[in-house]
């Protein structure tokens, strides 16, 4: 079992908050603009967009995971799902024209898309969640051996 260093600790912070920020930004600035046009307002792409963060934080997390032996499927699993998904959506996007609007947004071909940039979303959310557990475990007097 090792023992959590400074660094440690250090990535596993600095990388579940970049993990969550895409989508923490999300849901905030849905709500700020649902309130400031008392109209509902979700941007569904900008976990997406946010993906930088995202990735630097799965790849800060992915490191801490590894170095403290704790969470690695969850974090290193969830992070490549995560980029797999995105990759996917972008191909799929392409390779059916919704990209460059030579197909109609509906039908199966936006299912397919929204399919694959759901299971991106998820796999960032999971990517998260072991973020916030691998800080669960830094806070335990003894940190316990598991997966």
């Amino acid at each position: 079992m090792p023992h959590a260093t400074t660094l440690d600790r250090g990535l596993v912070v600095v990388g579940t908050l970049l993990a969550w920020f895409p989508i923490a930004a999300t849901l905030v600035l849905s709500a700020i603009g649902t309130v400031a046009d008392r109209t509902p307002r979700f941007d569904f792409l900008m976990p997406a967009e946010l993906f930088l963060f995202f990735a630097a934080g799965g790849l800060l997390l992915s490191i801490a995971a590894v170095r403290l032996a704790r969470r690695r499927w969850t974090v290193i699993g969830g992070t490549t799902a995560a980029v797999a998904a995105l990759v996917a959506t972008q191909g799929l996007a392409v390779v059916t024209g919704l990209a460059h609007g030579d197909a109609e947004p509906a039908g199966w071909r936006l299912a397919l898309v929204l399919t694959m940039l759901v299971l991106y979303t998820v796999a960032v959310v999971v990517t998260a969640v072991g973020g916030v557990q691998l800080w669960r475990d830094l806070g335990r007097r003894a940190m316990p051996h598991g997966p």
